[in-house]
C-alpha cells in the first residue's frame, strides 16, 4: 500500500484519532501529518485521508473512516 497522508487542519473532525489508531494497528504502514493537503472543500466537511497522490478516502466520522481505510489497506 502507499503511504496516507492526513491534514493537520483535519484533524479536528477527528481523523486525529484515526492517524493514532493506524500507527498502533499497523506500525508498518507509511503515514504522513501535513499541515494542508489542498482539497480544502472536503477537508473543512468531513473526515478525510489522501491514500498515494491521488486516492481521496472521506467518511462522516472518524470510525467510518477508519472502517475505509481498514478495508483498503486489506
Amino acid at each position: 500500500m502507499k503511504k496516507i497522508k492526513f491534514c493537520c487542519r483535519n484533524f479536528k473532525h477527528g481523523s486525529k484519532s484515526v492517524y493514532k489508531t493506524l500507527k498502533t494497528e499497523y506500525p508498518e504502514l507509511k503515514r504522513k501529518k501535513k499541515d494542508c493537503l489542498g482539497v480544502c472543500k472536503l477537508c473543512t466537511k468531513q473526515c478525510m485521508a489522501l491514500i498515494g497522490k491521488t486516492e481521496i478516502i472521506v467518511a462522516p466520522s472518524p470510525e467510518a473512516l477508519y472502517e475505509k481505510l481498514k478495508h483498503r489497506i486489506g
